[in-house]
């Protein structure tokens, strides 16, 4: 059956794409949860349309991510945590306290998914941090592990 997506479907394809899928997929699946409707002639006009509606905002969801990175590019975020004589910190940095701190300090807000660590924080010290902000666009952060005050 071909069908028109109304959105963005995983493995299928973007908001506006003529897709062909087995019938029951479209009837159990696409179709009632409107995500896609039947494909008929006068719908060709409506696609192009909705692509084009599609790429716009892609475009502007990117100039978005763009302007985000230039406000977060450099910075350096300090994170307070309890650790030993060592420098080893009892737990690790999460990924929603650098989210945080990074709303506190830029008053950007990221989501926790959105940071990624090479490898967990769990020493004091610097560590480097990238921010995924979509549509291919990261900017590198630097963490600063201090120890608290007691």
């Amino acid at each position: 059956m071909n069908v028109l997506l109304r959105s963005r479907v995983a493995g299928l394809g973007d908001r506006g794409d003529l897709v062909r899928v087995a019938d029951g997929f479209a009837r159990n699946y696409l179709l009632p949860r409107g995500l896609a409707i039947v494909a008929t002639p006068k719908i060709a006009a409506q696609a192009e349309a909705m692509r084009h509606k599609a790429q716009l905002q892609r475009e502007a969801e990117h100039a978005r991510a763009e302007e985000l990175a230039r406000e977060l590019a450099g910075i350096e975020l300090e994170i307070a945590a309890r650790a030993s004589q060592e420098g080893t910190l009892f737990g690790s940095v999460s990924t929603a306290e650098i989210a945080r701190a990074a709303l506190e300090v830029t008053g950007v807000t990221i989501e926790r998914d959105q940071v990624r660590l090479t490898t967990p924080i769990k020493h004091l010290g610097r560590h480097p941090v990238v921010v995924v902000l979509g549509h291919g666009v990261e900017v590198a952060l630097t963490v600063n592990v201090v120890p608290t005050e007691h």
